[in-house]
């Protein structure tokens, strides 16, 4: 792996952390697109790997699917995974000193108007 891709993924885990500790997105909406647009990953193996790094409380079962399917990169899990707990924490940090409860709903609903305009209209 290079270093370049090391820190790709930490940037991922990283950004996706800290929108998961102030909004509560991560996931879906954040790690698979970045898999998929800044490393390359296919669909598949991006779900797979965004799965597993959220093994233990959300998708044992979905991501042993993807394992054996072959579409899921364990390297790139545990380094986002890494990263995704340090993010996590500042991001709920920054988001209860700085941010009012309206705020953190205009954040949320312009993440999630964003990702639906990309699938809507710039899907291939």
């Amino acid at each position: 792996m290079s270093f370049t891709t090391l820190l790709i993924l930490i940037i991922i885990g990283l950004l996706a952390g800290i929108l998961s500790g102030m909004i509560g997105v991560g996931g879906g909406i954040i790690i698979v697109p970045a898999l998929v647009y800044f490393l390359g990953l296919s669909q598949h193996t991006a779900q797979g790997t965004s799965l597993a790094l959220m093994l233990p409380p959300i998708g044992i079962l979905a991501a042993m699917n993807y394992y054996k399917a072959g579409n899921l990169n364990v390297k790139y899990a545990l380094i986002i995974a890494t990263a995704f707990i340090i993010g996590g924490y500042f991001g709920s940090k920054v988001s209860l000193i700085y941010f009012s409860e309206s705020m953190m709903k205009k954040i949320f609903g312009m993440i999630m108007l964003f990702a639906a305009i990309k699938l809507i209209f710039f899907s291939k």
